[in-house]
């Protein structure tokens, strides 16, 4: 029985159309959403790098395009099932699919090509599952950071996100911020398989808390009360 989805297919648009599709999200973020964005002098000027971002909504992706301005390629979970009115996006936008239930080796090939052409990578490390606090992350971010020697820029959103539909059918602009922090990484892994696990435990446990250092702390989730927290907030001077 196949378990390909209809968004198995799915490929980024071209980078042209992306960088195009780019402005068309900074219009729309102004018109429907009051968007506060800090922190973008921490993104580099060139790639490649990897934005590890917090999934609290499935309308984060447009909102960080409007965030970064620039060519982002997403690593999208294609084994979900998606709205229709949360498809439009992701379909306009295009993507990297990653089937978790029969992984192609055509989504580890993409993130790599992506990176070696010096695009920048968007990844949710949580995965799909929403929630409005952090949870334990995927290990795909620290896999490609540490496969590709690339750094991490740590973004955080929230806002109201959860209800932007209502808030926009009511003629309100909902307020949406959204943290970029300083880059970081990457990591390497030990040479003995058996400890490569343990180590990309504790990376992606690194990531999150720098995650959570851009967001309030109700939202720190897993991670409320870790004290690196204040340390990493200390470093982005935001």
């Amino acid at each position: 029985m196949s378990v390909r989805t209809r968004l198995d297919q799915f490929t980024p648009r071209p980078k042209w159309v992306r960088s195009f599709l780019t402005y068309f999200a900074l219009l729309l973020g102004i018109i429907i959403a009051r968007i506060i964005v800090r922190g973008r002098h921490h993104l580099p000027k060139d790639g490649p790098f990897i934005l590890a971002v917090n999934h609290f909504n499935y309308a984060d992706g447009p909102f960080i395009v409007c965030a970064v301005r620039r060519p982002i390629s997403f690593i999208v979970a294609s084994d979900q099932a998606v709205q229709w009115f949360n498809y439009w996006a992701p379909w306009l936008y295009g993507f990297i699919p990653a089937n978790r239930i029969r992984l192609a080796p055509s989504t580890i090939k993409s993130s790599k090509k992506a990176l070696l052409a010096k695009e920048i990578i968007g990844i949710f490390p949580e995965g799909t599952s929403l929630s409005n606090e952090l949870r334990s992350p995927k290990g795909g971010v620290m896999f490609l950071s540490t496969m590709m020697r690339v750094p991490i820029v740590p973004v955080g959103i929230n806002g109201n996100i959860g209800n932007i539909w209502s808030f926009i059918s009511q003629g309100v602009r909902p307020k949406i911020r959204i943290n970029i922090g300083k880059p970081f990484g990457p990591y390497s892994l030990p040479k003995d398989r058996s400890q490569k696990k343990a180590k990309l435990g504790i990376i992606g446990d690194r990531v999150m808390c720098r995650i959570a250092a851009l967001l309030p702390d109700e939202c720190h989730g897993v991670y409320s009360g870790d004290p690196s927290i204040e340390e990493y907030r200390s470093q982005n001077k935001l």
